[in-house]
């Protein structure tokens, strides 16, 4: 039975009253890898009656807010697996024409910064009723951020959206405890003696806070005026969310208002990850959604199982870290093929598992061989400059779960989609049990770049690591007879590339190695990350050298042009971007509109 998304599915249960209510900015799939419905089943399970609307209409009366009425607890907020503004742009600030996320992939069906639209029209509509905000959006905005599509610093979501608690990070373990916190009325003492929330407080409480556990950051007017203060800034925010047991609170002052971050939880636990996997999804999207087209987010996943939680890759231009931890959570043997089995069980099954991976393909089970020194630790990767010899690259488990994923019964192929960290390798038969037994004809990697200042930016190997691969991988594929290829992904315009770093990379992989690329990304420079910093402040953070950016849409887009052509293609005429602060003529784009005649989803 799926959670209930209206007012007769409500009745249904039998229920008078529900004790939360999930507003999404995605379409409603019950299944593991959709936040809503697991953080909905997780509240399920232990005892509260819980509803989802999914992707509300904010443009007509608001009927969708008003139909389930208000919540005995609270109403949760998130848009969605995506921030809402890299998926209504792209990194040119071009309006995309689909939504992945959507029904038949069509846009229009949730607003720009999700979370604080759906957050102000809940608080205008029921103001004693407390919201709570969650999910990537929320969770990359929980502090002073650089907005790439603002082209501007920006307040914590909890000051914007006008929420009253945030939950950042996985909210597997900290969910339960908010609802158990309110379960007897809006308790703010209990809620602030939570882990991993965020929330605004007044000089009388922050007073109180200060101690050798406590950070005082730049405040936002600070970093407004010095762009190193807010540089500062995230190097703390940074080096504590890479922590294995962060003790830190952190504040920042905004006006006379000071925004709380207390320290995140320990990561999961097998166990407790497993309980997250093995709730009682229908593993579809809701029912009314028949008849209006396929949703592409959940095509692409629906015969993938996810092994693991983190990554401790530390890529400059990458949120997992910062969302889902450093450090790795794995789930059992058990729950994995388990979950493999329910997916043979499919009705559209044919054989064929398009991934059994994670953020980073091959991380499953690994972690410090000496975990006393990952406590002290507070490197943000574990794989650059180069390999932590602290770390246990071990693949053994990993490839003797490939072994018994094979095995299961209407198992034809298991692929592996995700991401291969090729730096992470050790002696065992890893790559080559991936290309002879899990490769769709068709590998992917990232070495997103090929020149070294650029990649040390990135906190990527070198590019000499990847010609190595690219020979192995060759070699195994002559030998076994095997026609496939290796796709690799390349970073355009990231802070610290020039054109002259695109030439080489053309010259490199285009003539060099032959390779015919396929997808290349302008980087789009995304709240709470070391590439959005350099992108803002146009030096390092760390070590305050200036970095150069390509800001103009002209400058990335000749970039670009180099991994399709001999010679930069002259730019198409499109808006100017403005100076970083305060420039006339920086056009802010408009928010996608509605589809004409749309009734309430």
């Amino acid at each position: 039975m799926f959670l209930p998304t209206t007012t007769k599915e409500v009745e249904a249960r039998g229920w008078d009253e529900l004790d939360v209510i999930i507003f999404s900015g995605d379409a409603y799939i019950d299944h593991p890898a959709f936040g809503p419905a697991v953080i909905g089943r997780i509240l399920e399970a232990e005892g509260y009656r819980v509803a989802i609307v999914p992707q509300p209409n904010w443009r007509d009366d608001l009927r969708d807010f008003k139909k389930l009425g208000k919540p005995r607890l609270f109403f949760a907020v998130t848009a969605g697996a995506m921030d809402s503004m890299v998926n209504h742009y792209t990194a040119n600030l071009r309006l995309r024409s689909n939504d992945a996320y959507t029904p038949g992939g069509k846009a229009g069906f949730r607003p720009d910064r999700t979370v604080d639209t759906y957050t102000k029209i809940l608080k205008r509509l029921y103001p004693h009723t407390p919201v709570v905000v969650g999910g990537i959006e929320a969770s990359l905005r929980r502090l002073t951020h650089y907005d790439y599509w603002s082209n501007k610093l920006q307040q914590s979501i909890l000051l914007t959206s006008g929420a009253d608690l945030l939950i950042y990070g996985m909210g597997d373990k900290v969910i339960r405890e908010v609802a158990k916190a309110m379960r007897n009325g809006f308790n703010m003492k209990l809620l602030r003696g939570l882990r991993q929330v965020g929330f605004v407080a007044d000089r009388e409480y922050v007073e109180r806070l200060f101690s050798g556990k406590t950070i005082v950051l730049n405040s936002f007017e600070e970093c407004e005026d010095d762009k190193r203060k807010f540089g500062e800034n995230f190097c703390h925010i940074e080096t504590l969310s890479n922590m294995m047991e962060c003790q830190t609170t952190l504040i920042e002052r905004v006006g006379d208002s000071y925004v709380v971050i207390t320290p995140p939880h320990e990561r999961l636990t097998t166990e407790e990850l497993d309980h997250s996997f093995d709730l009682p999804y229908e593993r579809q999207p809701h029912p009314r959604y028949k008849g209006k087209g396929d949703i592409p987010a959940w095509e692409m996943i629906k015969h993938s199982v996810n092994i693991h939680r983190g990554c401790f890759g530390g890529c400059s231009f990458c949120t997992i870290s910062a969302h889902q931890g450093k450090f790795i959570s794995s789930r059992s043997e058990r729950s994995i093929l388990e979950e493999v089995k329910k997916v043979t069980l499919m009705p559209d099954f044919k054989g064929y598992l398009s991934d059994v991976g994670a953020p980073s393909a091959n991380m499953y089970r690994m972690s410090g061989k000496n975990e006393e020194l990952c406590k002290k630790c507070k490197r943000p990767s574990c794989l650059h400059p180069k390999l932590c010899p602290n770390m246990n690259n071990d693949h053994t488990p990993l490839l003797e779960l490939y072994s018994k994923v094979r095995e299961i019964k209407g198992v034809k192929k298991a692929f592996i989609g995700s991401g291969i960290r090729y730096d992470l390798f050790d002696n065992s038969p890893y790559f080559e049990t991936v290309v002879k037994h899990h490769t769709s004809g068709r590998l992917k990697v990232a070495p997103e770049h090929t020149e070294e200042h650029v990649l040390k930016l990135m906190r990527k190997p070198s590019f000499e690591m990847f010609e190595r691969l690219n020979s192995r991988f060759n070699t195994i594929c002559r030998r076994e007879g095997l026609k496939y290829q290796l796709i690799p992904y390349f970073i355009s315009s990231h802070p610290g590339c020039e054109e002259r770093d695109m030439r080489a990379l053309a010259s490199k992989v285009l003539g060099k190695l032959h390779f015919n690329l396929e997808q290349v990304q302008d980087l789009t420079p995304t709240p709470m990350t070391l590439s959005s910093v350099m992108f803002y402040m146009g030096e390092n953070p760390y070590d305050g050298k200036p970095i150069y950016v390509a800001r103009s849409q002209e400058d990335k887009r000749r970039q670009k042009s180099y991994f399709f052509s001999e010679e930069p293609e002259r730019p198409t005429k499109t808006f100017k971007r403005g100076k970083l602060k305060g420039d006339k003529n920086y056009k802010v784009p408009k928010s996608p509109k509605s589809p004409k005649g749309r009734k309430g989803a």
